[in-house]
């Protein structure tokens, strides 16, 4: 039994420290030594919910490859279950830069999938059937099988997607919405138009995340409640995966029986202190449990 399975979202960041966004127009820039780990969003969100002390499982494609040696060795440092298949493109990477303040421009390489779907229906459906929330990452290999995802889901039990910086028009976001009770997506190309989205998917509950500038929930019954960013217990080191460990934190405390403006409070202190620290393995007790 899981609290929580994440589908897709493994990866490696290849992680570099630079003096400025953007960067000035140079041959070559020196930087400190450039960090090769886990990374991508499914990463994040499995990482930070472990982390919150929740039993969970990942279930992905990975690359036969170094950089999914990386994967490995960090899901094996932990009891997060790894549910893996072989992919041949090789193991997603992303190129993050992050300057002093801790902010962040990545390069995400895909790798996209190619051919029938990596898991069978009835394997996924029995996978899912084992936990009380699913969090599915907008991997190409997972959109079709969204249907036997929900379908296999046991009573009681909720399913999440993060869409990112979703434009709300964009097709390929769309099932993965539609499948989804809680929704999050970021403003950075919504905008005003967040409301308007937030609607158009109810009954689904829409959390809008904005960074340093809070979020707002949506929920057909109420109207849209603001929750500010929580003020990081330390310096910033590292905005990279911000937003997932405040969707584990979410999460973990609806899991735990919060109201979700209190769940989303609680997710935003986690976030807060998931940026005080390098990376995405996080040391006990840097996130905060209760």
């Amino acid at each position: 039994m899981f609290d929580l399975i994440v589908i897709g979202g493994l990866g490696i960041d290849i992680r570099t420290q630079v003096p400025v966004l953007p960067l000035p127009a140079a041959d070559s820039l020196p930087v400190p030594p450039i960090e090769l780990r886990i990374g991508n969003t499914g990463s994040g969100v499995a990482l930070a919910a472990h982390a919150l002390g929740l039993r969970v499982a990942l279930v992905d494609v990975l690359g036969a490859d170094p950089a999914g040696d990386v994967v490995r060795a960090a899901l094996a440092r932990t009891s997060v279950r790894a549910v893996l298949a072989d992919t041949p493109a090789g193991t997603r990477r992303s190129v993050n830069m992050v300057d002093p303040a801790g902010r962040r421009m990545s390069l995400y390489d895909p790798r996209p999938w190619v051919g029938p779907p990596p898991f069978a229906e009835a394997e996924l459906a029995a996978l899912v059937g084992d936990a009380a929330h699913v969090h599915v990452s907008i991997m190409d290999w997972a959109r079709d099988l969204l249907p036997a995802l929900r379908a296999g889901l046991r009573g009681g039990a909720t399913l999440s997607t993060d869409l990112h910086d979703w434009d709300g028009e964009n097709d390929y976001h769309r099932p993965f919405a539609d499948a989804a009770d809680l929704v999050f997506v970021s403003d950075v190309r919504l905008g005003d138009r967040a409301g308007k989205l937030a609607a158009e998917l109810a009954p689904r509950t829409v959390v809008v995340t904005g960074g340093e500038a809070g979020a707002t929930l949506h929920t057909p019954e109420t109207p849209p409640v603001r929750v500010p960013a929580t003020t990081p217990p330390g310096p910033v080191i590292d905005t990279n995966g911000a937003g997932d460990a405040f969707a584990a934190g979410l999460i973990a405390g609806r899991l735990r029986g919060a109201t979700l403006p209190d769940a989303a409070a609680y997710a935003a202190r986690v976030a807060a202190a998931a940026c005080t620290h390098d990376g995405m393995e996080y040391p006990p007790g840097l996130l905060p449990r209760d």
